[in-house]
């Protein structure tokens, strides 16, 4: 009953900080009695104890003008066990004395600054009980405070310079510190600059602040000044042995960012840049996450906003399967489904390398107890039906498909059979299996075609709208139309990195050629996001932002590795080659645009999308495969294409 009157009693103020330090203190308390008197626990209770009795001795001599009267000598020793053992017993009990030493940033402050000021707080009980004699004047009792708090700090803080200016200096060896200079005076960079100049045994000293912020100008950042815009760069006295530069701009412009690197990176600097947007944007940069500024980054991608909660619900508790699994798309769709809990993830591909490396990426990732690995071809009628009825799929991503125009165009029979063929039967079987969804991967290629590839995939588009049409098929038959992915295999860029690290030359078809380009991510994001919106027999077109001509990225991508166009490396126009187009379009002739309720994406829905000719003309196709000639199969694919321009031989 004492108790609860001694805690009806204690401040609201002692009470706010218990629940402010959200100390779990039976856990901390069982921590400190497992490592009772080990040799760390009794090194930190000893240093404590001599701060406390140090600052408390001194807040006397301070109280008094360093002329304490006797009576007050005796006071300080009756009440110096007293603080002694409270000032400790709180520190364990915020998570003190467990604690590393040599690290203190902002949380660790506020732990330490509770733990001294309910310590505080609780040497007034004694004259509030009624024993005056164990409580110091008021005036020793706020000089302790402060004294204590700023000697801990320094104490913590002196710990943490030595392990960060010393200890891993000798961890990174004797390391001349290059000067750099840092494109971003905002939080990311100021992160950065924060880093480098605690770690100095990196090897990495910032001089310069750039940034296009004029009321920044003159001014410092941990002690480094904001000189100006970028281009000063190459005149700033501060900045003649600056070598590397380091773009920090998470918030900027995609056009201004690549405006300053091709500026840099032609004025002979290393380029090089942060991690992933989300790391900048919460300021947990780190210098090991640097790297080169990769063409990517130049492109202005403006993150996808998704509807998280509607994709979790359609794929959460469901069998997912991923045709195609090992691909850049496939991979990358099983990354993201897999985050949203389905029951199982079939990820299936005719490649067992391809599928073990994503396995192997999926157990890595925790995700070992519902990844199911299928090595299978789609046009294995037999494999595929045994499949559907083991597994029962409820969600199919179809990402399976030939996609090299160029390779495709000298044997279209091979991509009728699996672009077209395959589509059909793996279509099929999921009506006959009433899976509930069927999302198949197009491309742009798709629309007014001029090659056999996107002749093939418009082909496959066709028949699932004719299947759709059939009232008695349960599953929704969505398609989802994007330009080219960056990274993936066989993109130009890779290519064109290989012809830069051969010395050249570079080779592009043709000066005016343009694509339409997103990432990896971006792509699988926005198919997830489509099938979500899909009600059957949609087409989804995605957004692509701005078509971007090929010999742009040549140029921009031959300057980021440091050579100059012409003078290091050679650029080559070698002609378009037979099925490929200047430029991509985005919508059929007889297609009607319906918006959608995600901004960046589009939905196509034929005025006529009853094709029921369909499955007979890909049975007489698949009957000609490989008995007429090439010029012979392009044209019958055009009877089902009549927009299919061929090129014959």
């Amino acid at each position: 009953m004492r108790g609860r009157a001694i805690l009806r009693e204690l401040p609201l103020g002692s009470i706010y900080l218990l629940k402010f330090a959200s100390i779990p203190v039976k856990s901390t308390l069982t921590q400190a009695a497992r490592d009772f008197l080990s040799y760390r626990f009794l090194v930190k209770i000893t240093a404590y104890a001599a701060i406390i009795a140090v600052c408390f001795f001194v807040a006397y001599e301070v109280r008094f003008d360093f002329a304490v009267p006797p009576e007050e000598q005796i006071q300080r020793v009756r009440t110096l066990w007293l603080i002694l053992g409270i000032k400790t017993a709180a520190l364990i009990v915020f998570g003190q004395t467990g604690s590393m030493l040599t690290y203190f940033s902002i949380p660790d402050f506020i732990r330490l600054g509770s733990a001294l000021l309910f310590s505080s707080v609780l040497m007034v009980f004694p004259r509030m009980m009624g024993y005056p004699l164990y409580t110091p004047p008021r005036g020793v009792l706020l000089v302790d405070l402060l004294l204590s708090v700023a000697c801990f700090c320094s104490f913590r803080m002196a710990l943490r310079l030595y392990r960060e200016r010393i200890t891993m200096g000798r961890k990174f060896g004797d390391r001349r510190s290059e000067k750099i200079a840092i494109v971003g005076a905002g939080d990311a960079g100021a992160s950065l600059a924060n880093d480098l100049l605690n770690t100095p045994g990196r090897g990495f000293r910032p001089v310069v602040f750039l940034d296009d912020n004029e009321s920044k100008f003159g001014k410092f950042i941990h002690g480094v000044r904001v000189a100006g815009p970028a281009e000063l760069l190459p005149s700033l006295r501060e900045a003649e042995d600056v070598k590397s530069v380091i773009v920090a701009m998470p918030s900027a412009p995609a056009k201004r960012v690549r405006e300053i690197v091709l500026f840099l990176a032609q004025k002979g600097y290393k380029v090089e840049t942060l991690p992933a947007l989300e790391e900048l944007a919460s300021g947990r940069a780190r210098v090991s996450l640097i790297r080169p500024v990769e063409l990517e980054d130049l492109l202005g991608r403006e993150e996808v906003a998704l509807d998280s909660a509607a994709i979790r619900k359609f794929i959460e508790g469901r069998v997912v399967m991923v045709t195609g699994a090992g691909g850049s798309i496939g991979s990358e769709l099983c990354r993201q489904i897999a985050r949203n809990n389905p029951s199982r993830l079939l990820i299936l591909d005719q490649s067992e390398p391809s599928t073990f490396v994503i396995e192997q990426e999926m157990i890595e990732a925790g995700m070992g107890a519902i990844v199911q690995p299928l090595v299978a071809d789609i046009l294995d009628e037999a494999r595929m039906n045994y499949l559907f009825a083991r597994f029962k799929p409820q969600v199919i991503f179809h990402a399976a498909a030939h996609k090299h125009v160029f390779m495709m165009e000298r044997q279209p029979a091979e991509a009728i059979r699996n672009n077209s063929i395959g589509t059909r039967l793996l279509a099929q079987m999921a009506s006959k299996h009433r899976v509930s969804a069927f999302v198949m991967i197009s491309t742009d290629k798709a629309i007014n075609p001029t090659s056999l590839m996107g002749a093939s995939k418009r082909l496959a588009e066709i028949h699932l709208q004719a299947l759709q049409s059939n009232n008695h098929t349960a599953t929704k038959f969505i398609m989802v139309r994007f330009g080219n992915v960056l990274g993936s295999s066989g993109s130009v860029i890779p290519i064109f990195k290989k012809q830069i690290a051969a010395g050249g030359p570079v080779t592009v078809t043709h000066p005016e050629v343009m694509r339409y380009f997103m990432t990896i991510p971006e792509a699988a994001g926005l198919v997830m996001q489509a099938s979500v919106l899909g009600k059957g027999g949609e087409i989804f077109v995605l957004d692509m932002g701005q078509p971007v001509k090929i010999v742009d990225l040549a140029r921009q991508l031959i300057e980021l590795s440091g050579f100059k166009v012409g003078d290091d490396i050679e650029l080559k126009f070698t002609g378009l080659k037979p099925g490929e187009k200047l430029f991509e379009e985005l919508q059929h002739c007889d297609e009607q645009h319906i918006p959608t309720e995600h901004p960046r994406i589009m939905r196509f829905v034929p005025k006529n999308d009853a094709r029921e000719a369909s499955a007979k003309a890909i049975n007489e196709i698949e009957s000609a495969l490989y008995i007429v000639s090439n010029n012979q199969l392009k044209g019958l694919l055009k009877t089902v294409v009549p927009e299919y321009t061929p090129y014959l031989d």
